[in-house]
């Protein structure tokens, strides 16, 4: 990124920019144009030496501050460079100029002839070279984009391991204390719950590695760990799904229903008397998951594992925001519902 591509601008580019500039100053001046070889001769020589002289400063610029929070040293360097090259160069040929009696109507006893030949070199150089330091910047930001993107993700990435790190052991634990509730109060029911955790742990372990599945697939799974909760609960947990059949193979996040479930029922009072309703249903390309709010009473401290883990998933496969809804009443997350053939184009990014 340090070199110059500017192999045309040096072959074709740098002559004809200087002989389109002599046609334009005999157009300014009003002067006849010469018909002489020595002048475009002069003007294409003398603008190929400025272009050389100071390319070499773009290149040490880039060398010396290569980076994008450099550029306010780098473009300062180089207009340093630029006017010192340019008028060394155009001062030796204005030279040359009086010595070969190029345009002999010219007193070149004073000091303007040398100082407008340098300035229009000197303006000449700035408009090209900002021309490649305007494509310099847009790599640059190109590849500190690409540098953004990519620590970011690996920040989600890490946040996500460490989040799954912890779910694993919370939905263990939360098991365990209801097996060791039915042990004794129902053996029968232990025995039933065991093996429906049996099942749904298979399931956790198997899909917390994936990235994504069919949502046909996660509604089996949470109605499977429904029933866990509906042997531990009876009647206190009520659950009522309605996913129209187009939206089966659509994708979501493996697990996302179950830690869900498991902040409504860690956050809610679940009782006969006073039983939690979860409802799931999709519209509009959107999964929605609601259940009436009605907290305990003495709160149970909140780490949000569940609902950061869910919206890192998301940030994490570049989707939209996860939505959370809060009313007297109820609790609602609306989850975007990604189209099957994401799936596709995850696999060969």
């Amino acid at each position: 990124m340090k070199k110059l591509n500017d192999k045309w601008t040096r072959l074709a580019g740098v002559p004809l920019i200087a002989l389109f500039g002599q046609w334009v100053m005999y157009g300014y001046t009003n002067v006849p144009y010469a018909d002489d070889w020595k002048i475009p001769f002069f003007f294409v020589i003398g603008a190929v030496f400025v272009w050389e002289v100071n390319r070499i400063g773009i290149i040490y610029s880039r060398r010396k501050f290569p980076e994008l929070i450099h550029t306010r040293q780098r473009i300062l360097y180089q207009a340093v460079w630029f006017t010192i090259g340019s008028f060394a160069v155009r001062v030796v040929q204005t030279y040359f100029y009086q010595l070969f009696a190029v345009w002999d109507y010219v007193d070149y006893t004073h000091f303007k002839p040398y100082f407008f030949n340098a300035l229009v070199s000197l303006v000449g150089t700035i408009q090209i070279a900002t021309v490649f330091e305007g494509f310099y910047l847009y790599r640059l930001w190109q590849v500190s984009y690409k540098e953004a993107q990519e620590l970011k993700k690996a920040n989600l990435q890490s946040q996500l391991d460490s989040l799954k790190a912890q779910i694993n052991p919370h939905f263990l634990f939360n098991s365990l204390n209801s097996i060791s509730s039915l042990v004794h109060s129902s053996p029968e029911k232990a025995s039933d719950f065991i093996d429906e955790l049996s099942s749904v742990y298979r399931y956790l372990l198997r899909e917390n590695n994936r990235e994504l599945c069919a949502l046909e697939e996660e509604i089996a799974f949470i109605k499977a760990y429904f029933n866990l909760l509906k042997t531990r609960h009876g009647k206190g947990i009520e659950l009522s799904i309605d996913i129209p059949k187009q939206y089966s193979y659509f994708l979501i996040p493996p697990l996302t229903l179950q830690l869900l479930f498991e902040n409504a029922v860690k956050h809610n009072i679940v009782s006969a008397s006073k039983p939690l309703h979860i409802r799931i249903y999709a519209a509009e390309n959107t999964l929605c998951v609601e259940n009436n709010l009605q907290k305990k009473r003495l709160a149970v401290a909140s780490n949000k594992i569940g609902l950061n883990n869910i919206m890192a998933k998301y940030q994490l496969l570049n989707q939209p925001a996860v939505s959370v809804f809060q009313e007297e009443t109820k609790f609602q997350v609306i989850l975007p519902l990604i189209e099957p053939n994401f799936a596709y184009e995850l696999v060969h990014r």
